[in-house]
């Protein structure tokens, strides 16, 4: 990773650009700037902040809609499937018992799961230069042939 000489954060230092699609990711998922990796994303628990205290983007043009809910849905699903199964398959429990166990379960996931599934598909729009958001990327690395 390189820093970036040209853009500095609010102390007048440079920040870190991310180097791939997958760190950008990872910063929106842990609820920071996909940009400079230290400010953080949200006001509120689902409110992004209109723009980074660190390095000054602009976030208000997001546009998640419902995909954090969607891929919420998706990862508890598939998280539970094999749960529930090894409940039906292991245990002799009624069908009240099932769903007294599952739905908190599943809710509590969900739940878990919004926030930083609403960061990473920022943080995926910012890499991608969405919904007013800049391209922002390293330079290429020159080739360097034998």
């Amino acid at each position: 990773m390189s820093l970036s000489t040209d853009r500095p954060d609010a102390s007048g230092q440079p920040y870190e650009l991310p180097a791939n699609l997958w760190q950008t990711l990872w910063r929106g998922t842990l609820c920071r700037c996909p940009r400079c990796g230290e400010g953080t994303l949200f006001r509120r628990w689902l409110k992004p902040v209109d723009a980074c205290a660190n390095c000054a983007l602009d976030i208000s043009g997001q546009r998640a809609d419902d995909l954090p809910a969607y891929i919420g849905i998706f990862v508890t699903g598939h998280l539970l499937a094999p749960v529930i199964i090894a409940l039906v398959t292991g245990f002799a429990l009624s069908a009240l018992a099932l769903l007294a166990i599952i739905i908190p379960v599943a809710i509590v996931m969900l739940i878990g799961l919004l926030q930083p599934s609403k960061g990473a598909v920022i943080a995926l729009q910012w890499w991608n230069g969405m919904h007013g958001f800049r391209k922002e990327r390293l330079p290429a690395a020159p080739e360097i042939k034998p």
